[in-house]
């Protein structure tokens, strides 16, 4: 038993870090590529983990976990490659509490041995009270999102009811705050193409 115990304690846990940022969250929140990436070594340094790779997501978001990089260190973990994956936090891998059931389900519990870890939210799933957090935080970050979500549409129905344009004008309109209004130069394209065509001539000639 003592050798068991001994060998555990013996054992280096091998780390894989994850990183994501979208284009829109580096620019706005300061979240940068770089800065999750000392984060999770400093993190491994600290805790003496070999942190084996860092495997990276730029320019998307977190709304599915069909990502390249994150598809990649979950099969590190599934493989035995790696013991643990490392992240700033816990929304670098998703929002969404059907994601993270699966990820728990199949990654993150005791029968498969593998942990997760994140830095700043200071979550490690190796224990149970550790996976009774993440589940806690993770329900948090999904009613954030359906918070936003609700606001959102409440302020895209309130311009709706006002009469206000929604989205980008089309070719020939000009969008301002209030409503739409002739684009004059794009309506004099718009008038000669309909000539053209009224004319027999065909799609070709009318773009020459």
């Amino acid at each position: 038993m003592q050798d068991i115990v001994r060998q555990m304690q013996d054992k280096v846990i091998k780390a894989i870090g994850y990183v994501r940022v979208s284009t829109e969250q580096q620019a706005n929140e300061g979240i940068s590529i770089d800065l999750q990436i000392e984060k999770i070594k400093q993190y491994c340094d600290l805790y003496n983990y070999e942190l084996l790779d860092v495997i990276i997501d730029a320019g998307v978001s977190a709304k599915s976990l069909k990502r390249p990089g994150i598809i990649n260190a979950l099969q590190c973990l599934a493989n035995n490659q790696a013991d643990a994956l490392v992240v700033y936090k816990l929304d670098r891998l998703t929002r969404s509490l059907a994601d993270w059931s699966s990820l728990i389900k199949n990654y993150f519990n005791e029968r498969t041995g593998k942990t997760l870890m994140a830095v700043i939210d200071q979550i490690d799933t190796s224990t149970a009270s550790g996976r009774m957090c993440l589940n806690l935080m993770m329900t948090v970050y999904q009613w954030e999102r359906e918070v936003i979500s609700e606001r959102t549409k409440a302020a895209l129905q309130h311009k709706k009811m006002k009469g206000q344009p929604l989205g980008s004008a089309k070719f020939g309109e000009n969008i301002t705050q209030l409503n739409l209004s002739p684009n004059y130069t794009e309506q004099k394209i718009i008038n000669l193409i309909l000539e053209l065509r009224s004319t027999g001539s065909t799609l070709q000639q009318v773009a020459d």
